[in-house]
Protein backbone atom coordinates (compact mmCIF):
# COMPACT_ATOMS: atom_id res chain seq x y z
CA UNK A 1 0.00 0.00 0.00
CA UNK A 2 1.29 3.44 -1.32
CA UNK A 3 2.12 6.01 2.06
CA UNK A 4 -0.86 8.21 0.84
CA UNK A 5 -3.07 5.16 0.46
CA UNK A 6 -2.59 5.10 4.52
CA UNK A 7 -2.76 8.00 5.28
CA UNK A 8 -6.08 8.45 3.19
CA UNK A 9 -7.31 5.42 5.68
CA UNK A 10 -6.22 6.30 8.57
CA UNK A 11 -7.62 9.81 8.09
CA UNK A 12 -11.12 7.95 6.76
CA UNK A 13 -10.84 5.98 10.31
CA UNK A 14 -10.71 9.00 12.46
CA UNK A 15 -13.19 10.92 10.86
CA UNK A 16 -15.77 8.23 11.11
CA UNK A 17 -14.82 7.56 14.44
CA UNK A 18 -14.81 11.73 15.21
CA UNK A 19 -18.89 12.27 13.43
CA UNK A 20 -20.76 9.33 14.96
CA UNK A 21 -19.25 10.44 18.48
CA UNK A 22 -21.12 13.54 18.22
CA UNK A 23 -23.52 13.57 20.62
CA UNK A 24 -26.53 15.04 18.59
CA UNK A 25 -26.72 11.49 16.60
CA UNK A 26 -29.69 9.39 17.35
CA UNK A 27 -28.44 5.79 18.10
CA UNK A 28 -29.78 4.59 14.83
CA UNK A 29 -27.37 6.69 13.08
CA UNK A 30 -24.28 6.11 15.07
CA UNK A 31 -24.90 2.74 14.98
CA UNK A 32 -25.52 2.54 10.94
CA UNK A 33 -22.15 4.66 10.17
CA UNK A 34 -20.08 2.28 12.16
CA UNK A 35 -21.62 -0.60 10.71
CA UNK A 36 -21.05 0.83 7.19
CA UNK A 37 -17.50 1.54 8.33
CA UNK A 38 -17.64 -2.24 8.41
CA UNK A 39 -18.37 -2.97 12.55
CA UNK A 40 -20.56 -6.34 13.42
CA UNK A 41 -22.93 -4.64 15.49
CA UNK A 42 -26.32 -6.53 16.43
CA UNK A 43 -29.66 -5.28 16.40
CA UNK A 44 -30.60 -3.53 19.67
CA UNK A 45 -27.47 -2.45 20.34
CA UNK A 46 -27.25 1.51 21.91
CA UNK A 47 -23.72 3.37 22.01
CA UNK A 48 -23.41 6.64 24.14
CA UNK A 49 -22.14 9.86 22.49
CA UNK A 50 -18.04 10.15 22.51
CA UNK A 51 -17.59 6.87 22.15
CA UNK A 52 -14.44 6.41 20.05
CA UNK A 53 -13.64 3.53 18.09
CA UNK A 54 -9.86 3.15 16.48
CA UNK A 55 -10.16 0.34 14.10
CA UNK A 56 -13.60 -1.34 12.34
CA UNK A 57 -12.02 -4.90 14.10
CA UNK A 58 -15.34 -4.25 16.76
CA UNK A 59 -17.72 -7.03 16.93
CA UNK A 60 -21.08 -6.24 19.30
CA UNK A 61 -23.64 -8.54 20.72
CA UNK A 62 -26.54 -6.37 21.56
CA UNK A 63 -25.18 -4.50 24.72
CA UNK A 64 -24.97 -1.06 25.99
CA UNK A 65 -22.05 1.31 25.90
CA UNK A 66 -22.29 4.44 27.95
CA UNK A 67 -20.77 7.55 27.34
CA UNK A 68 -17.11 7.98 26.19
CA UNK A 69 -16.23 4.37 25.53
CA UNK A 70 -12.81 4.15 24.43
CA UNK A 71 -12.54 0.35 21.78
CA UNK A 72 -9.26 0.43 20.64
CA UNK A 73 -9.25 -2.55 18.06
CA UNK A 74 -5.34 -1.89 16.87
CA UNK A 75 -3.99 -3.82 13.65
CA UNK A 76 -5.41 -7.44 12.82
CA UNK A 77 -6.82 -8.26 16.55
CA UNK A 78 -10.12 -7.92 17.52
CA UNK A 79 -12.61 -6.60 20.45
CA UNK A 80 -15.67 -9.02 21.04
CA UNK A 81 -18.52 -7.92 23.35
CA UNK A 82 -20.88 -10.48 24.19
CA UNK A 83 -25.23 -10.34 24.44
CA UNK A 84 -26.15 -8.32 27.72
CA UNK A 85 -23.40 -6.83 28.51
CA UNK A 86 -23.13 -2.90 29.90
CA UNK A 87 -20.00 -0.79 29.79
CA UNK A 88 -19.64 2.14 32.28
CA UNK A 89 -19.06 5.74 31.01
CA UNK A 90 -15.50 6.14 30.27
CA UNK A 91 -14.12 2.24 30.22
CA UNK A 92 -11.56 1.61 27.75
CA UNK A 93 -10.29 -1.72 25.83
CA UNK A 94 -7.34 -1.95 24.24
CA UNK A 95 -5.89 -4.07 22.12
CA UNK A 96 -2.54 -2.33 21.63
CA UNK A 97 0.60 -4.27 23.03
CA UNK A 98 4.20 -4.06 21.92
CA UNK A 99 6.95 -6.37 22.27
CA UNK A 100 10.14 -5.07 24.97
CA UNK A 101 12.55 -3.86 22.55
CA UNK A 102 16.84 -3.36 23.22
CA UNK A 103 17.20 -0.49 25.45
CA UNK A 104 17.61 2.62 22.83
CA UNK A 105 13.89 1.93 22.16
CA UNK A 106 11.86 -0.35 24.67
CA UNK A 107 8.71 -0.36 22.47
CA UNK A 108 9.66 -2.98 20.21
CA UNK A 109 7.09 -4.44 17.35
CA UNK A 110 3.66 -4.16 17.54
CA UNK A 111 2.04 -7.63 19.02
CA UNK A 112 -1.86 -6.39 19.39
CA UNK A 113 -3.67 -9.02 21.18
CA UNK A 114 -7.66 -9.72 21.05
CA UNK A 115 -10.05 -8.92 23.77
CA UNK A 116 -13.47 -10.86 24.11
CA UNK A 117 -16.20 -9.93 27.04
CA UNK A 118 -18.70 -12.59 27.02
CA UNK A 119 -22.06 -12.73 28.01
CA UNK A 120 -23.68 -11.02 30.56
CA UNK A 121 -21.09 -9.05 32.07
CA UNK A 122 -20.98 -5.20 33.62
CA UNK A 123 -17.93 -3.34 33.43
CA UNK A 124 -18.43 -0.38 35.80
CA UNK A 125 -16.99 3.31 35.14
CA UNK A 126 -13.68 3.78 34.04
CA UNK A 127 -12.79 -0.40 33.89
CA UNK A 128 -9.79 -0.60 31.84
CA UNK A 129 -9.04 -4.42 30.07
CA UNK A 130 -5.52 -4.58 28.80
CA UNK A 131 -4.59 -6.68 25.64
CA UNK A 132 -5.51 -10.38 25.48
CA UNK A 133 -7.48 -10.73 27.92
CA UNK A 134 -11.29 -12.55 28.52
CA UNK A 135 -13.55 -11.83 30.58
CA UNK A 136 -15.85 -14.49 31.85
CA UNK A 137 -19.59 -14.96 31.21
CA UNK A 138 -21.57 -13.17 34.11
CA UNK A 139 -18.67 -11.23 35.58
CA UNK A 140 -18.76 -7.70 36.94
CA UNK A 141 -15.47 -5.57 37.11
CA UNK A 142 -16.25 -2.66 39.84
CA UNK A 143 -15.25 0.59 38.58
CA UNK A 144 -11.94 1.61 37.98
CA UNK A 145 -10.44 -1.69 38.32
CA UNK A 146 -7.68 -2.61 35.19
CA UNK A 147 -8.06 -6.31 33.80
CA UNK A 148 -4.59 -6.93 33.42
CA UNK A 149 -5.55 -11.36 32.68
CA UNK A 150 -8.34 -13.49 32.08
CA UNK A 151 -11.50 -13.17 34.42
CA UNK A 152 -13.08 -16.49 35.35
CA UNK A 153 -17.25 -16.93 34.81
CA UNK A 154 -19.59 -15.31 36.97
CA UNK A 155 -16.83 -13.24 39.24
CA UNK A 156 -16.56 -9.90 40.71
CA UNK A 157 -13.57 -8.12 40.26
CA UNK A 158 -11.79 -5.43 41.73
CA UNK A 159 -8.74 -3.18 42.06
CA UNK A 160 -5.98 -2.46 40.90
CA UNK A 161 -4.58 -4.89 38.85
CA UNK A 162 -8.22 -6.94 39.19
CA UNK A 163 -8.39 -9.53 41.39
CA UNK A 164 -11.71 -11.72 42.22
CA UNK A 165 -13.51 -10.58 45.13
CA UNK A 166 -16.27 -13.10 45.35
CA UNK A 167 -18.42 -15.64 43.61
CA UNK A 168 -21.50 -14.64 41.55
CA UNK A 169 -24.67 -16.88 41.31
CA UNK A 170 -24.28 -18.54 37.76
Amino acid sequence: MREIDKYVARLRLHAVSAIQACPFWPNRLRVELLRRWGMQIAAGTEIGPRCHFSGPGVILGECFLNREVQLDASGTATITIGEGCELGPGTMLTTSHHEIGPASRRSGVAAPRSIVIERGCWLGARVLVLPGVTVGAGCVLAAGCVANRDCEPNGLYAGVPARRIRDLDA
